[in-house]
């Protein structure tokens, strides 16, 4: 049988529609760098989420477990052989990402007898200063986009527009739980934007003017009162040759104060 360059491109089509309809109801993620190292953010139900993979750099996505878990695997594998090898200081985000693990997605994402990964990744790197920091972001198809001070995922482009643009429109300094908070109003808004996008009748020019602090305020509510909300932490100040560290519940608690009762 003979393929067409339209059955090709309508074959992908098909495949990115069905991703991005699989990553829709997916928690977003919020990275940002400040002072003291950078941190991932998010909200979850019972699974934890955010991982390290190496000594300063930290995982999470969206999408289906089993490929979420299949990119962590992957790139803890290969860190580990690569730090053992040649050295630990050879052991970057943007190896992992761009020789490891873009390729076999990209190749996956273009076989038509397999199906494609559900996944929507972010790595964050943590440098000897704030201005060294690095966000990765990897895509279901392989393609991956670096940032400086900070990084979303969520389950939409619009979404990730309005969450992106809360926190570059708002500065926080150097403080972590105040980091912290707009980190969370904008994973609010990211939540909301998804699901605004995935309803076919509820759509505006101008969406994320709706997400008034009330708004935001009462989602935040809602979520939190289901499931709770997860910190990774990349600590440039620990002496521990691991900078990671998951936030706890007493250390999140003045930072949900304000949404749970």
């Amino acid at each position: 049988m003979v393929y067409s360059p339209f059955d090709f491109n309508e074959a992908i089509a098909n495949r990115k529609e069905f991703v991005e309809d699989g990553l829709r109801a997916g928690s977003p993620v919020v990275g940002m760098s400040y002072a003291g190292g950078l941190f991932l953010l998010t909200v979850r139900q019972k699974q934890r989420k955010i991982f390290e993979i190496y000594d300063r750099i930290i995982y999470s996505a969206i999408g289906r477990q089993s490929d979420i878990e299949d990119i962590r695997l992957g790139a803890v594998r290969v860190a580990h052989e690569e730090g053992y090898t040649r050295s630990p200081d050879d052991v970057t985000a943007h190896r992992l990402v761009g020789f490891a693990l873009s390729p076999p997605l990209k190749r996956l994402f273009g076989d038509q007898f397999n199906a494609p990964a559900v996944v929507r990744a972010v790595f964050g790197e943590l440098g000897m200063r704030p201005e060294d920091d690095r966000f990765y972001v990897l895509n279901y198809d392989g393609d991956f986009t670096q940032s400086e001070g900070l990084a979303v995922i969520a389950g939409s482009m619009e979404a990730e527009e309005g969450m992106a643009r809360l926190l570059a429109d708002t500065p926080t300094g150097d403080d972590l739980e105040a980091s912290l908070r707009l980190g969370l109003r904008a994973w609010a808004v990211g939540s909301l934007q998804s699901t605004r996008t995935g309803n076919s009748e509820d759509h505006d020019d101008n969406p994320e003017g709706l997400f008034t602090d009330e708004v935001l305020s009462e989602h935040l509510r809602e979520r939190l009162s289901k499931g709770s909300l997860e910190v990774g932490l990349l600590d440039r100040r620990t002496p521990r040759e691991s900078k990671f560290r998951l936030l706890s519940a007493e250390e999140l608690a003045s930072v949900t104060s304000e949404w749970i009762a």
